[in-house]
């Protein structure tokens, strides 16, 4: 009887993790599927620069680096796009990951755009970016962002 108890312990056991395990799968994935819309949604925002959109992605704490090393908080990020100052007029995203642990998220991508910034006029730009996003109230929103020079 002894034995027949620890087998049958041993078996929910395994079916308990299994579940278990589906669900935090299914949860994570739903998750990353988030994230890469929010990705996307970033993306298209910067094409299309618009202060509402920009402000309801972004974190208040927005930490926005540059390839050349320019930081930008949330309200520069914002100004910068929405005054026209940098203009992106095609972005292509590709090798993206994204990883999503508990609220928080980084995505990985290789940024290739053209952009006719005021000034200097067009050029073709190749970066690899990092994004780190939060979940806050129910949304993704960017906190930082690093771009680098491939």
């Amino acid at each position: 009887m002894i034995l027949y108890n620890n087998v049958s312990l041993v078996m929910l056991t395994i079916v308990m993790t299994a579940v278990f395990s589906k669900t935090s799968a299914q949860e994570k994935s739903s998750q990353q599927e988030e994230v890469e819309i929010a990705t996307k949604a970033l993306t298209e925002a910067m094409l299309k620069p618009a202060a509402p959109v920009l402000n309801k992605l972004t974190s208040d704490k927005l930490s926005y680096g540059h390839s050349s090393g320019t930081m930008e908080t949330k309200e520069q990020f914002v100004r910068t796009l929405v005054s026209g100052a940098s203009v992106f007029e095609e972005i292509q995203i590709s090798e993206q990951t994204v990883d999503v642990q508990d609220n928080t998220a980084i995505v990985r991508h290789i940024l290739n755009a053209k952009t006719n910034d005021p000034g200097k006029g067009p050029a073709n730009i190749r970066l690899g970016i990092m994004l780190t996003w939060v979940k806050s109230n129910g949304d993704w929103q960017l906190l930082a962002r690093q771009a680098f020079k491939l």
